[in-house]
């Protein structure tokens, strides 16, 4: 069956005869909800099974933001309530090195049942951006650290957890958005930092990480590599930067067209994030016509795209078991801790 190299948001929390129609015959690889698109447990499930029978097939990503936090979909009483990464960061800064990795993947290990539970099998996490003094708070709490090594343990631990549960993890936003001074979804970041420093800090992350079978793009421009676009439509930042230093050969979807640091009709962005070296053009608002457009300009999977789709699906068959009271209690330990250090700032 052909898919479309497309992953489209939903407009509320019931499929239109619209989309429906709209999801028959575009095929798109997935579907991604948000707080929009989830009144209940059992609504998602109707939902996500509604698109997946409109799709016609259960090989289709169905991505959710579920990191903690600030950044979660789903909060009580639907999901769960989840730290930000900074709690798993600040444990391991106090010298728990080990206790930190193995609560972040516990947590992990537990939003992953949560969400298989509702039929959703992609959670885009772990962010791997490295926030720098200075830079716009959009990533702050999101962050794992400030050092590559604990950026890669805490994120690594993370993936790891997710895809033990058969939860396809996306790490974002490669190859790096943590110097960035604005916020992507409003304007267009420029980072000025020299190629080698990005290479010792940013890009480094996503290097040791780059086994993880999917990721989401910057929206930044780096501007000692490509001066003229942001990452995630810079086919020279694509080939010699993502596929080529950083050697990420997994599924390249691109972050959120509809966002303000992209430029042009929907039509030309999502033609542009493909021209550059995306496997897959992301959409999130909703909206039908700028989904049509989107999905007008995209072709269906093939090659290398269809190779690397079909490896992130494979994670979803993964289910591993594991101590669900020991992930409990170590994720309340977390929620605890961080609550106390909230309550004395």
């Amino acid at each position: 069956m052909q898919r479309r190299a497309l992953i489209t948001g939903l407009a509320g929390p019931g499929l239109t005869a619209a989309e429906t129609r709209f999801l028959r015959e575009t095929r798109p690889l997935g579907i991604i909800l948000f707080a929009r698109n989830c009144e209940s447990q059992n609504q998602i499930r109707r939902l996500v099974a509604d698109a997946l029978e409109a799709i016609g097939s259960d090989e289709t990503l169905v991505l959710i933001d579920q990191e903690g936090g600030r950044v979660q979909r789903l909060r009580p009483p639907i999901g769960r309530d989840l730290p930000p990464a900074a709690a798993y960061a600040a444990r391991y800064e106090a010298g728990d090195r080990d206790g930190a990795c193995a609560a972040v993947e516990a947590a992990a290990r537990l939003v992953a049942r949560d969400l298989r539970g509702l039929g959703i099998n992609t959670n885009c996490t772990p962010v791997l951006d490295l926030p720098v003094q200075g830079a716009h708070a959009i990533i702050g709490d999101r962050a794992f650290g400030t050092s590559v090594e604990q950026v890669v343990r805490l994120g690594g631990a993370v993936a790891r957890g997710f895809m033990a549960g058969g939860v396809l993890p996306v790490i974002k936003h490669i190859p790096g958005h943590g110097r960035a001074t604005k916020d992507s979804h409003l304007a267009l970041p420029v980072v000025d930092t020299p190629r080698a420093a990005l290479t010792a800090t940013d890009f480094a992350p996503f290097k040791a990480l780059s086994d993880i079978p999917a990721a989401m793009t910057a929206h930044v421009v780096f501007s000692s590599i490509d001066r003229d676009a942001p990452a995630s439509t810079s086919a020279k930042v694509t080939a010699e930067v993502i596929r080529g230093e950083i050697g990420y050969d997994g599924l390249l979807m691109s972050d959120d067209l509809g966002m303000h640091a992209l430029k042009g009709t929907m039509r030309e962005r999502a033609e542009a994030v493909i021209r550059a070296g995306s496997d897959v053009a992301l959409h999130c608002s909703g909206v039908l016509e700028e989904m049509e457009h989107a999905a007008s300009a995209v072709p269906d999977l093939a090659g290398d795209a269809l190779r690397r789709a079909e490896s992130a699906l494979a994670v979803l068959k993964n289910h591993e078991e594991f101590d669900t009271a020991s992930a409990e209690h170590q994720l309340a330990e977390v929620l605890s801790s961080h609550t106390r250090r909230s309550e004395s700032v």
